[in-house]
């Protein structure tokens, strides 16, 4: 091959390369574009969001997360921190629950073990909607509708498959040498959870808790059904009930409100991002 060749290649190379570049740069533009236009749509008076879809506001209007965070019947801080309550609990619930039944599924031996891993994985495929109405029924007469416990007591049942899935096959990918020689030296299933599987989990866990917040962040329609009193709202009913009580005279506050309901979910995935990745990609090594 002459160095004429190896030009012309190289040049190829290269001109590939900045064309990947190029388009995946541009695909990255069109996925964050709606929420650039969020972000600027916060800061702009009324007038001018929808006369102005620019991403840079001619106009500056802060005043417009002042105005949203005292729009509704309380602050907005009210419903934040009601988020923050069902959040705790939905991923303290799950990181619990799902760790035990996934170790119950990954190293114990018992009847029917396989069988209740398939209906398991089976209950993935069971959308929200089929399950809601006996759910509210039952919790209904519990008289638990209009509290969190319809939203936190199931995370801590081990209802989440997807999870339990995802901690079985990280229980799989680690060495069984370990916890024969452990019971070998008389721990029991429980000194083994805690002390050998738990701490090489932190990947999977880690996962499952960023999984789970910004699930349960974001759940707008259980929320929706089991709370009914404004006072107990959270953030994603409290944005939709802030449109019914604004109509279309405060789009900038509620954009600004919406962004502020980002920023949790935003910082979780920033700083979570390393431990995420890391437990994705164990996951599905054997």
């Amino acid at each position: 091959m002459t160095s004429a060749d190896g030009a012309r290649r190289g040049l190829v190379t290269r001109l590939r390369r900045l064309t990947k570049h190029a388009v995946l740069v541009v695909a990255a533009f069109v996925m964050l574009y709606p929420l650039l236009w969020l972000v600027a749509s916060s800061v702009k008076p009324d007038a001018l969001i929808f006369r102005d879809p620019s991403l840079i506001p001619r106009e500056l209007d802060l005043s417009n997360y002042s105005i949203g965070w005292h729009a509704l019947a309380h602050p907005f801080t009210r419903y934040l921190l009601n988020s923050v309550v069902v959040v705790a609990g939905a991923v303290l619930g799950n990181l619990v629950s799902c760790s035990l039944a996934a170790y119950a599924f990954a190293r114990l031996n018992f009847r029917g073990r396989r069988v209740w891993f398939a209906v398991m994985l089976m209950s993935i495929m069971l959308p929200i909607h089929v399950v809601i109405v006996p759910q509210y029924v039952l919790f209904s007469q519990l008289d638990w509708i209009n509290t969190y416990l319809p939203l936190v007591v199931p995370k801590m049942l081990a209802t989440d498959a997807f999870f339990i899935f995802l901690m079985v096959q990280f229980f799989r990918g680690i060495p069984r040498e370990l916890t024969e020689a452990a019971n070998i030296d008389g721990a029991g299933h429980g000194r083994i959870f805690f002390q050998i599987m738990l701490p090489l989990s932190i990947p999977a866990l880690v996962t499952t808790a960023i999984f789970t917040f910004i699930w349960t962040w974001n759940d707008f329609f259980s929320q929706l059904i089991f709370l009914t009193d404004p006072d107990m709202y959270t953030v994603p009913v409290a944005l939709r009930t802030f449109v019914d009580s604004q109509s279309e005279s405060a789009w900038g506050a509620l954009f600004a409100d919406s962004v502020v309901s980002l920023l949790p979910v935003f910082l979780i995935f920033l700083f979570g991002q390393k431990y995420l990745v890391r437990g994705i990609a164990t996951t599905g090594l054997k």
